[in-house]
């Protein structure tokens, strides 16, 4: 499958660059994946766990999920932010439906038992997809909902990311829930360029996610997911039971961290980094600074 062997090539080059890189014995490798809110996250670990004494070694921008998952797996990471829904779709492969409780649990369970991984108290971040059009286009084909959508989705171009065309939450799902099928599926790696093509109406429908920012400053349609296809996709740290064991203190500090995290203050975090072109450390510094922390 060209996913994974693409995974596979990516994987394999990051984990060239961190065998190379020079280590820190005793530091706790933090890594990321490659897109904005991941930075930030990251950074607000690093620096959280630094103010309690922790060394702290950063991996940031290592890819997508299958990359930086097999660099936590093989030990070249000891930590990075994951999201519930994303986890149970790539990496359990298991059942999409059900409560944001049950996903975390089954999550944290294939983990434990499987990869010697675990679960840390999860924030209130919930970044699940929301199929996104623009006003004119919602009102033209009286769109309010996915199941407004499917009947019509032929006639209109949908935009995003390679691997949403493979994944059961992604295209196969829209297709088998709600009878969606678009007239093209246009490929955009970066986010920020899907915005950008919707809002200049190179794409008809596209997706984005719940904390981002562009949705409120575009005045975005977000369609309702009345089938409820999509998981809950909750931000937690995800760490290797071996850093664990030896440094205890990471849990508590980023438990306490969680709750601080919600929807609402990430999408301001990440319009400060996108939008207003601040340096994900600062912006990570910041907010630790009006925490408290």
């Amino acid at each position: 499958m060209l996913l994974k062997s693409l995974a596979g090539v990516l994987a394999g080059a990051v984990l060239t660059v961190l065998a190379v890189s020079p280590a820190q014995a005793d530091a706790v490798k933090i890594g990321s994946k490659n897109f904005t809110e991941q930075f930030i996250v990251a950074e607000i670990y690093a620096q959280a766990l630094e103010k309690a004494g922790v060394e702290v070694e950063r991996h940031l921008n290592l890819g997508a999920t299958l990359v930086a998952h097999t660099a936590l797996t093989n030990g070249d990471i000891d930590l990075y932010p994951e999201y519930t829904g994303t986890a149970l779709a790539a990496v359990v492969k298991g059942d999409l439906s059900g409560s944001a409780d049950k996903i975390y649990s089954d999550v944290k369970d294939y983990y434990e038992k499987n990869l010697k991984l675990t679960l840390l108290q999860p924030t209130e971040i919930n970044n699940g997809y929301a199929i996104i059009t623009l006003p004119e286009t919602a009102e033209k084909y009286k769109l309010k909902t996915l199941s407004d959508l499917g009947p019509v989705s032929k006639d209109l171009t949908f935009g995003a990311e390679g691997g949403f065309g493979e994944r059961k939450d992604g295209l196969p799902g829209l297709k088998q829930v709600y009878g969606i099928q678009f007239k093209e599926f246009k490929i955009f790696a970066k986010l920020g360029i899907r915005y950008s093509a919707l809002t200049s109406k190179d794409l008809d429908v596209s997706y984005g996610f719940a904390t981002d920012w562009q949705i409120s400053d575009n005045k975005l349609v977000v369609l309702d997911d009345d089938k409820h296809l999509f998981p809950p996709y909750y931000l937690v740290p995800v760490v290797r039971q071996d850093t664990l064991a030896k440094n205890p203190k990471i849990a508590e500090v980023l438990n306490k961290i969680s709750p601080l995290l919600n929807n609402e203050t990430m999408r301001g975090l990440n319009a400060k980094v996108d939008r207003d072109k601040e340096e994900p450390a600062d912006v990570a510094a910041e907010f630790l600074k009006t925490q408290g922390i």
